[in-house]
């Protein structure tokens, strides 16, 4: 069996990031289509949260090697604070220096036929990039979304760094992939002499896990009998998913207690206890801690509605929630822009409840026709949906691999 090496910041035992579940699902399904994975991590401590979860998930023929690194912010800082130029590219730019003299032992010790690596942690590219150019091994640079944007990163030295890693990876890789076409089609132009060829590659949702989720035997009780929930499950941006104009349009609503908003895991919980308090909505608003992957996605078959939230700045995103929301089956209501990536993919499967982040009149009829009518123009299409699993996005990948042969 071909062997790849797979180089990520995100994977079990962390918590807290989708991202887990990319790498993850990529590395447990890919023997499935002729390819073996050997992954390149961190050692746990460089993750904030960590969870045992998803650890037995991982398959036993793939070895995973767990080097040092630390977090910027927590292990070097004093007093709260520490020098920016510690925490370039990111905060975990001490996981470069074991993690390439690691990664050249593995290479001599498995001989793997290709290297992929994957933002957004940019310090993954730094060690694809120095693998590569000393093992002379085709690179899938995988960037999911774009690194240096206008206005991001805010830091002008890190979105140098940011560019320099890009155009380093534009000079080393065969390969670079995005999940959306927008960003995709924003590297063709950014890079327009480039030979790297630039693909797609798309989050999803993992099948067995939703399988596990459905034998839960709460799975068919509501949230909050006698109201309609609401949920939005994971991080909460205060500039990428403002919740301002939400928490205004439900103040605006005759029929409000009719409704919940349950935020789950959302990070920046003294935000969302603010708005609640500023616009006296403590009743109709829940916080709650993360939970295991499995009851998170069991919590999501539950809810009357699943939310997603994404401000204009990130049109060439997609949230990696957005398939498992699909695969969910569930009411969506989706507070972006209608012409974005998250919008347009939305539309495609058939749901019409989208309207801008930033506008809370238009928030306040989206809630009120939600209320009255759940299932109106927010259940998704079961085609899209087939089309979205894990397993189909590494039979995908798989293919990118055998092309590099």
């Amino acid at each position: 069996m071909k062997r790849v090496l797979m180089i990520a910041y995100h994977f079990p035992p962390m918590v807290g990031s989708s991202g887990v579940q990319r790498t993850l699902r990529f590395a447990q399904y890919l023997s499935e289509f002729g390819w073996q994975a050997l992954v390149l991590t961190t050692h746990p401590r460089a993750y904030e949260q960590t969870g045992d979860d998803l650890l037995s998930e991982i398959p036993a023929s793939t070895h995973v090697s767990r080097v040092f690194a630390l977090d910027t912010a927590r292990h070097l800082s004093l007093w709260g604070r520490y020098p920016d130029w510690l925490a370039r590219p990111d905060r975990w730019a001490s996981w470069q220096f074991a993690a390439i003299r690691e990664g050249m032992r593995l290479i001599r010790q498995f001989q793997p036929e290709a290297i992929w690596s994957t933002y957004p942690i940019a310090t993954a590219h730094v060690i694809g990039h120095a693998l590569a150019a000393r093992s002379g091994l085709p690179w899938i640079a995988d960037f999911r979304d774009p690194m240096a944007q206008d206005g991001y990163p805010p830091n002008p030295r890190t979105w140098q760094a940011f560019k320099r890693i890009e155009e380093r990876v534009f000079g080393q890789a065969t390969l670079c992939t995005f999940t959306t076409h927008s960003a995709a089609d924003l590297y063709r132009q950014r890079y327009p002499n480039s030979p790297v060829r630039i693909e797609i590659l798309e989050n999803g949702y993992d099948e067995s896990a939703f399988a596990a989720a459905e034998q839960d035997r709460t799975s068919d009780l509501p949230l909050n009998p006698g109201q309609l929930t609401l949920l939005h499950s994971g991080i909460v941006y205060p500039d990428e998913r403002d919740p301002g104009p939400l928490f205004t349009a439900l103040s605006r609503l005759t029929d409000r207690n009719r409704l919940k908003l349950r935020f789950r895991a959302p990070v920046h919980e003294d935000l969302l206890r603010r708005l609640a308090a500023a616009h006296g909505l403590g009743d109709q608003i829940e916080i709650l801690p993360a939970l295991p992957y499995e009851h998170a996605l069991a919590e999501m078959l539950r809810a009357d509605g699943l939310l997603i939230l994404q401000a204009a700045n990130c049109n060439e995103q997609i949230p990696a929630k957005l398939y498992e929301y699909l695969r969910a089956h569930k009411p969506i209501l989706a507070l972006t822009e209608p012409h974005g990536d998250t919008g347009r993919q939305l539309a495609a499967a058939g749901i019409d409840a989208i309207t801008p982040l930033n506008d809370a009149t238009a928030i306040a009829a989206l809630l009120a026709r939600f209320i009255q009518h759940p299932s109106l123009g927010t259940l998704p299409d079961s085609v899209a949906i087939a089309s979205c699993s894990r397993r189909e996005r590494t039979r995908q990948l798989a293919g990118y691999l055998d092309q590099l042969q």
